[in-house]
């Protein structure tokens, strides 16, 4: 576990601590423990970002600052709008922790992932909508987004002894788009990424179309044009901050199964999801069928497109070249002819 910091002077980056991990190498990596429902959830109160994959239910208790911790009993869900270090003894003794702010690196969440404590964090409205004694079932087992429900859910587990597991000859590769569930993923048996869908990232992680952040002018919506500003303003250029959120993304994969190999599938988005990226609705044009339309290989040198996809080849030179995550393979999608493909390595 390393932590780095860059200086605001030199603008270099300077190594400034190192310790044992203590998050992946607590876990039984030949057990596979899988969390559910045992019923139909009620109410859903709140939700945010899910921190690990657990179910935990118990009673609220709202945390607005240092004081309210003498009030705290163990077992119970704290609830703030977001925690600091000195609530770390307290926190251990929590069923759960919710927050109203913060994403998958802020404290709670790192605190959440070292403990083993189910987390949902970033909710924006937790500390209103849920009152002391409130009881509740957090649930971080239904993907991405945790979620927060109304009373006392029954839950189950199940493991799964993974080094008992006959292996086949045929090698088996998993499909995978979201960052966030590569290491978690890499856990299991595998031979590699057979699919990871440029999309996921772009979608989830970019959030604007890469021709609007390369012509920002020619975006008609002013919340559109505001939204593309916040987004990119620790960045060098829009542009820069395409390349880098993308190569961030992949690399993230390709780390987590190297130097098992990642066949990464450049962007394949249909027109209409193209449109619905901050920005987009001013680069596409409404197509009647847009699943065989303008998508895939044709749009790679098109002149509506070809920059955008520069971009998309800047960033996996970044991963191979830069990153050294030379295990990503790259995958040419709808071509409709067979020379498309070759055309687009030229």
């Amino acid at each position: 576990d390393m932590e780095w910091a860059k200086d605001g002077l030199d603008g270099q980056l300077y190594l400034i601590q190192a310790r044992p991990e203590t998050v992946v190498s607590q876990n039984q990596k030949a057990v596979l423990r899988k969390y559910r429902l045992a019923a139909t959830p009620g109410q859903r109160l709140c939700q945010g970002r899910a921190v690990g994959t657990a179910i935990a239910s118990g009673r609220v208790r709202l945390i607005s600052d240092h004081s309210d911790l003498d009030h705290f009993q163990s077992g119970e869900v704290l609830v703030s709008n977001t925690t600091a270090p000195d609530w770390e003894p307290v926190m251990k003794t929590a069923a759960a922790i919710i927050t109203n702010s913060g994403g998958r690196t802020c404290h709670a969440a790192i605190i959440a992932r070292e403990l083993g404590i189910t987390a949902v964090v970033g909710c924006g409205d937790a500390t209103a909508v849920l009152k002391n004694g409130d009881s509740v079932t957090v649930s971080c087992a239904e993907g991405d987004t945790g979620r927060v429900y109304a009373g006392e859910i029954p839950f189950e587990f199940e493991d799964t002894q993974l080094d008992v597991l006959a292996r086949p000859k045929t090698k088996i590769m998993v499909n995978l788009g979201n960052p966030a569930l590569a290491f978690q993923t890499s856990m299991l048996p595998n031979d590699g990424v057979g699919l990871a869908r440029m999309e996921f990232i772009i979608a989830e992680h970019i959030k604007a179309h890469p021709m609007a952040l390369l012509y920002p002018e020619r975006v008609s919506d002013e919340t559109a044009r505001t939204r593309l500003v916040e987004l990119t303003r620790a960045y060098a250029s829009p542009a820069d901050y395409f390349v880098e959120r993308l190569a961030e993304g992949v690399g993230t994969i390709a780390a987590a199964f190297y130097p098992k190999p990642v066949v990464v599938r450049m962007s394949d988005f249909k027109s209409n999801e193209y449109a619905a990226l901050i920005g987009g609705a001013d680069f596409e044009t409404a197509e009647d069928n847009p699943m065989i339309g303008f998508r895939g290989a044709s749009r790679y040198t098109h002149p509506a497109y070809a920059e955008g996809f520069d971009l998309e080849c800047q960033a996996m030179c970044r991963v191979r070249e830069e990153m050294g995550f030379t295990n990503v393979v790259l995958m040419i999608p709808f071509c409709r002819r067979g020379g498309g493909g070759e055309k687009k390595k030229k």
